[in-house]
């Protein structure tokens, strides 16, 4: 079986989730997701004080060669177990989610494109682009309501290492993508990419 991967990139709160999830919500179980998110390095021997003050914005804090190792074996059709990442406590859980080798596996992540290695893995390389203050408003959102933060911490982090850190090696991978939408809900977009993946989808199933 040949996989094609794809990987969706952008800025934190860019809306790349968004559109990566109205691809799986199309396709559902005819394709598989990794979230790099997920590969964020366990830290079992630091405290949460420790933890909460960590550049999770920086490559280092991902654990991309475990990443690239199991997309290596993806592509040869093996399924994997990715990590799960516990973003209320700040580590690594001890839980692992199946996921399948199929024909088409969307990648999504901040730094998909910042890793040589990893960004040429990649068959089509999709960086989703918005507005620096659409960003930190749907970020403030989430880590509020999804993550148990408070408005402070998520202000704190943004200024000490979101902002930064996105204009040194998020924003610069803008112009190594194969396809730049300006939003998640970018209709004309995700009619491409759909395209794209049923004819993979089609050519696996002949």
């Amino acid at each position: 079986m040949n996989v094609t991967l794809i990987g969706i990139a952008g800025g934190s709160g860019s809306g790349k989730s968004t559109f990566t999830n109205r691809l799986k919500s199309y396709f559902q179980d005819d394709i598989s997701i990794v979230y790099h998110d997920n590969y964020y390095r366990r830290q079992d021997n630091t405290t949460y004080e420790q933890r909460v003050k960590v550049n999770y914005d920086h490559p280092d804090a991902l654990e991309t060669e475990l990443l690239i190792q199991h997309l290596k074996a993806l592509k040869q059709g093996q399924d994997i177990y990715c990590p799960v990442y516990d973003f209320v406590d700040h580590n690594r859980s001890n839980e692992t989610v199946l996921v399948k080798s199929k024909p088409v596996i969307l990648v999504e992540g901040i730094m998909l494109f910042e890793n040589d290695e990893l960004r040429d893995m990649f068959d089509m390389k999709i960086y989703v682009d918005s507005d620096a203050d659409e960003r930190i408003l749907r970020r403030i959102l989430r880590d509020v309501e999804q993550r148990g933060r408070d408005l402070n911490s998520v202000i704190t982090q943004y200024l000490n290492t979101v902002k930064p850190m996105h204009a040194l090696y998020v924003e610069p991978t803008r112009q190594m993508a194969d396809v730049v939408i300006n939003s998640g809900m970018n209709d004309v977009a995700f009619d491409v990419v759909c395209n794209y993946i049923k004819k993979i989808l089609n050519e696996a199933n002949l």
